[in-house]
């Protein structure tokens, strides 16, 4: 009987996933073309929900593939990885991103809820950037992720910016030009 031997691979993250309470799609990014177009994702995302929001494990094998999940209030945070991908590394992709958007709406609510989240989905697009890149995991340190967001957010480009922060910037320019 011969082994399978894959080849070591940093690509470990096939999609981060967060649904409602419905089974819903807040947020999503797939890394691989697993599910290609739209439509194959919202039904994989159903199936998922399906097979998940009822138990209270922390793992599936659904697919092909390894989910863990996580869920807090009305939120399901699901991080993908392939049948043969280390549950550990992806547990702690989750934790990180879980932890991150704890911390980063801690002054809203206690818990992660879905009206907090989607007041603040720059940041969490920030944080998802800052965990995995291309299916590869950058940071598992939620502290580190909270910091990096929190740089990243003050230096907006000034063709991102919106109307009231650019009067705003120039306010305080034309105050301390003023004040010299």
């Amino acid at each position: 009987m011969e082994a399978l031997i894959l080849e070591p691979s940093l690509y470990t993250v096939k999609a981060i996933l967060i649904l409602d309470n419905d089974g819903d799609r807040l947020f999503a990014k797939y890394y691989d073309d697993t599910y290609p177009s739209v439509k194959e994702q919202k039904a994989f995302e159903k199936n998922i929900f399906n097979k998940t929001h009822r138990t209270d494990s922390e793992i599936a094998l659904l697919e092909g593939l390894t989910v863990v999940y996580k869920s807090s209030i009305d939120l399901y945070f699901y991080v993908i990885g392939s049948s043969y991908e280390n549950e550990l590394m992806l547990m702690a992709v989750l934790n990180c991103l879980f932890d991150s958007l704890s911390q980063m709406l801690r002054g809203r609510r206690k818990n992660v809820e879905k009206r907090a989240l989607l007041e603040n989905m720059e940041g969490l697009f920030l944080a998802v950037d800052e965990i995995v890149d291309g299916g590869v995991i950058l940071e598992s340190d939620p502290q580190q992720v909270v910091h990096r967001v929190a740089l990243r957010g003050e230096d907006v480009p000034l063709t991102e910016q919106t109307v009231s922060q650019v009067l705003q910037s120039a306010k305080e320019q034309i105050k301390w030009s003023l004040l010299r």
